[in-house]
């Protein structure tokens, strides 16, 4: 082979692993995508009847989860380490879930902190819901009542 011909096989191979790279996901991070919707029924819950239900959902995809997390996002933006009013982490392998509510006991789940118990959301409070799926990552911000949140980047 000439040194011609080497040169287009060199620059084709070089084309095509940015093509890969560009255009393909394959070195893309990989995130959770989630929605979020209020009812406004009463809740099952004795220690909050009157608060609505906030349902999380992964449209029908099932996850293990590893860690759910709900802070405030004020405090959020503020403190990385902002103390969290609902934080569960597996204790093992969870049960795989397609949705669930704020405040939901998860099967295989246990809280971060022993003993502790979700905090009731403050109405017009946006918040952010982090969750982690083994290596796998995605937030949702979302509010109780009133309007939605300016912006929900769902990664």
């Amino acid at each position: 082979m000439t040194k011609r011909n080497w040169l287009f096989i060199v620059i084709a191979l070089l084309l095509a692993c940015l093509y890969v790279y560009h255009f393909t996901g394959w070195f893309q991070p990989k995130n959770i995508q989630i929605s979020y919707t209020e009812r406004s029924f009463r809740s099952r819950t004795l220690s909050r009847p009157d608060q609505p239900i906030i349902l999380f959902g992964f449209g029908g995809q099932p996850y293990q989860l590893s860690e759910v997390k709900v802070v405030p996002l004020d405090a959020g933006q503020i403190n990385p380490a902002a103390v969290p009013v609902w934080h569960l982490i597996s204790d093992s392998r969870s049960a795989p879930v397609e949705f669930f509510t704020y405040g939901q006991n998860l099967p295989g789940m246990k809280p971060a902190v022993p003993g502790s118990h979700p905090e009731a959301l403050k109405t017009n409070v946006t918040y952010r819901l982090w969750l982690r799926v083994g290596s796998l990552k995605g937030q949702c911000d979302f509010q109780l009542g009133g309007r939605p949140p300016a912006t929900s980047p769902n990664r």
